[in-house]
């Protein structure tokens, strides 16, 4: 008989990297940006220290610098004054709206960068759902048919990717069919397909100021749309509803707790499988690493490595320029 010995393939760096399985590049990352009013702002979000908030003007050189980083993908969001939020989330819709600026922006000044744009209601609603709130429920076609709107506006502002993050049903084939009818056929459509209803989302929220409320026989939660955190095989039904109706891409989010779903799913789609390393998820790893208690580039690298290795093929993370830099 002869011995097997796993630990020869193991003696040095050099060979470790030779037999590696999984590797990470700057190409598989998205970066998630947040976008304010005003002129001169680059304001910390408190919640998640060294991530920021950009007014438009100074946009352009955080793209620039992702740009020569090897970054070639960024995720929009946009923080909507409270003057401008309502119930049916008109200001979304506005030609000349934050949203549809801060595309044009980045496309003006980089070109050939990947432009893809939260569609949701929440940051546009004074209740901070992702829906339209009528007889006591968020209501799901008449959002549908908003949130299609919403999705051509930021493809007529010149967004290569659609992202809607809403989990509405059927939401999908109401903006494909929209976007085919308005001439818009190569406009992608990344879905968050397996979106769960997590407790991860609190950073993003104070980011934003869009966390929602309570109102009569709605909570104070997400659960009646997002889903359970408790369901594994409602992700595959629902990700392979979204990719009928027309997704280009599909995503899992968040990402630690649920990379049992991103391993089912990868392993059955034809489609490429997005992974939104969410804010709760840095936040958590920012502050241990503050207080001593974790090295943070080896975990962060550490978590990266795994959300890959369960099948991703690409990430939203607000790590994305410190892995970069790092590999670097």
């Amino acid at each position: 008989m002869i011995l097997r010995r796993n630990r020869r393939l193991r003696t040095t760096a050099a060979m470790r990297s030779l037999v590696r399985e999984t590797s990470v590049s700057p190409n598989d990352f998205i970066v998630p940006l947040f976008i304010v009013e005003g002129k001169g702002v680059k304001e910390e979000i408190a919640s998640m220290p060294n991530y920021y908030r950009f007014s438009l003007d100074l946009l352009s050189a955080e793209i620039k610098e992702l740009w020569a980083m090897g970054l070639k993908s960024v995720l929009l969001f946009v923080k909507v004054p409270d003057n401008l939020k309502d119930n049916a989330g008109k200001e979304a819709l506005n030609p000349d709206g934050l949203m549809q600026r801060a595309i044009k922006t980045v496309k003006d000044c980089c070109p050939e960068m990947v432009v893809m744009t939260d569609v949701a209601l929440d940051p546009y609603s004074q209740y901070g759902h992702d829906g339209i709130i009528a007889n006591g429920e968020v209501v799901n076609d008449p959002t549908n048919d908003f949130l299609a709107k919403m999705g051509l506006s930021h493809a007529q502002a010149g967004a290569d990717i659609v992202a809607p993050s809403d989990m509405m049903d059927g939401r999908i084939l109401t903006m494909r069919t929209l976007l085919e009818a308005e001439g818009f056929y190569n406009t992608g459509i990344m879905s968050y397909s397996a979106k769960y209803a997590s407790a991860f989302y609190g950073p993003f929220r104070d980011a934003l100021d869009s966390a929602p409320v309570a109102l009569k026989n709605i909570p104070k939660d997400k659960k009646t749309y997002q889903m359970d955190p408790a369901n594994r095989a409602e992700a595959v039904k629902e990700t392979l509803m979204d990719i009928d109706e027309g997704a280009d891409i599909v995503m899992v989010k968040p990402g630690l707790c649920y990379l049992d779903i991103v391993r089912d799913i990868s392993e059955i789609v034809d489609v490429p499988v997005a992974v939104y390393q969410v804010s709760g998820e840095y936040a958590m790893l920012k502050a241990a690493a503050e207080k001593g208690w974790l090295d943070h580039d080896a975990v962060m690298m550490e978590q990266i490595l795994s959300i890959k290795r369960a099948g991703a093929t690409m990430i939203v993370s607000y790590f994305a320029k410190d892995v970069v830099k790092l590999l670097s």
